[in-house]
């Protein structure tokens, strides 16, 4: 190498050296200009039976278990594969065990890390925890679920897991950028225009539910494109996770106008109506969240929800259809692949006239899960097939439906087309590429982490 190249090269690398410090100390610079105030002296002892009560609440309205717990694990253990769209994160194991868990954290670490992402050692959380919601979360209520958290919790030795996201997307030194960009300390704002009840609903849905981790639509950051409805018009309009279309909670066509108030309500507490049922990720939302919430609660959100207008472009209603494939199906007219298909496998539960049976098989008639604008949902539940939370005191049993992997992606597409079309339904076919992505990214999901250990 000649002299001159040596030295071109020794200046490239001085330089390159240069900036990696200068991007190092204007990081460390940003870490501690973002690191919040400590928190005020709450003044009651942690071991005060109704602060740990209140926590125990908390800990239901921010859905804490669902996030971190496997299938069948143990509570607040982690191991939860959460899928990305650049790999897995892991939830974490959150109870207070002193080596694998929080045990060590204080209650100012707890709070940095639930209300503003900072870990225990300083480090930011990915965006899969959803602090940019729990911001808003008042200190009383982050206090009270710390209580619940290292005065009740039973302390689970289970190892964390890395991440299966590859290097360098996986460093977590520039989700000190992320934070200050994405993630703002902010207190909730309530709207003057609205009451004690509307606010309330508004808080849930902002705050502790963060129904927007799931239900509004993730930037280019894998940010959440609006975290209030004051935040952008995109808030709650509805994203793709975890291969579900988590639909649109605003007032068109395809969200949540055709439901009401009381139905929202039914729905949240026990995971059904004389329509609907959750499946998949809501199914364990219900279970493990809304449906121990207090009615008043459920009616906040209910009638928040209810007041969101229409998302921006999406149609408010459809045209008239009248339903002309109940007597074909009944007559034996209806002679389409979709038609026999559904004779074939659909029917029996589902009925000639897509009405199902209140409470026990779901409606495919007039189901704003099965008319939305994207299949996902539909082409997951009906490849994986899914269970109805359970819900005692309300509904006598649970009702599972098969999945039909063994059927090919041309006979999926034709079934849901012809769904999704019949009756008074008017949404677009499904195709067979569609149902293919659907299945091909189901077949490779990072299966979930039982003890630390080992894979599901």
């Amino acid at each position: 190498m000649s002299n001159r190249r040596m030295k071109n090269t020794h200046k490239l690398l001085i330089g390159a050296g240069s900036a990696a410090i200068l991007a190092a100390a204007a990081t460390w610079g940003l870490a501690r200009q973002l690191q919040p105030e400590p928190p005020a002296n709450p003044g009651t002892a942690l071991d005060d039976p109704a602060l740990i009560r209140h926590g125990e609440y908390i800990a239901r309205t921010a859905d804490c278990v669902a996030c971190h717990t496997t299938p069948g694990g143990r509570p607040f253990a982690g191991g939860l594969a959460m899928q990305t769209p650049v790999g897995a994160i892991y939830s974490t194991n959150i109870t207070p065990d002193t080596e694998t868990g929080i045990g060590a954290y204080d209650y100012p670490a707890f709070r940095n890390a639930v209300k503003f992402g900072i870990r225990h050692d300083g480090a930011t959380l990915y965006p899969a925890m959803p602090y940019p919601s729990y911001a808003i979360m008042p200190d009383a209520d982050l206090y009270a679920l710390y209580a619940y958290f290292s005065q009740v919790v039973a302390p689970q030795r289970q190892d964390n897991a890395p991440s299966t996201i590859p290097w360098p997307l996986n460093m977590r030194w520039p989700l000190v950028w992320w934070r200050a960009l994405f993630a703002p300390e902010r207190p909730f704002q309530p709207d003057p225009g609205m009451d004690d009840l509307l606010n309330r609903g508004k808080y849930l849905v902002e705050g502790p539910g963060h129904c927007g981790a799931c239900h509004t639509p993730r930037g280019i950051g894998f940010q959440e494109t609006a975290l209030s409805l004051e935040d952008g018009d995109t808030f709650l309009s509805g994203a793709l996770i975890d291969g579900w279309r988590a639909k649109s909670l605003r007032g068109e066509a395809q969200g949540l106008d055709s439901w009401t108030r009381e139905e929202i309500v039914d729905f949240l507490a026990s995971g059904r109506t004389s329509r609907v049922a959750a499946f998949g990720a809501m199914a364990d939302v219900v279970s493990h969240s809304t449906r121990h919430m207090t009615p008043g609660d459920l009616d906040a959100m209910a009638a928040y929800l209810k007041r969101l207008p229409p998302a921006p472009g999406k149609p408010t209603s459809f045209p008239a259809k009248q339903d002309a494939l109940t007597d074909a199906l009944l007559d034996g007219t209806a002679r389409t692949r979709g038609a026999l298909l559904y004779r074939e496998h659909c029917m029996t539960c589902h009925r000639p006239d897509g009405q199902g049976v209140p409470r026990i098989f779901p409606a495919l008639n007039g189901n704003s899960a099965i008319f939305a604008l994207n299949p996902q949902s539909s082409i997951q539940i009906t490849l994986e097939g899914g269970r109805m939370p359970l819900n005692p005191g309300m509904d006598t049993m649970a009702f599972a439906m098969p999945g039909f992997k063994h059927l090919s992606d041309q006979d999926i597409s034709a079934i849901l087309s012809f769904i999704r079309s019949g009756w008074t339904n008017q949404a677009p076919a499904v195709s067979p590429d569609q149902v293919h992505q659907i299945r091909s990214f189901l077949n490779t999901k990072t299966p979930d982490i039982q003890t630390g250990d080992r894979h599901e």
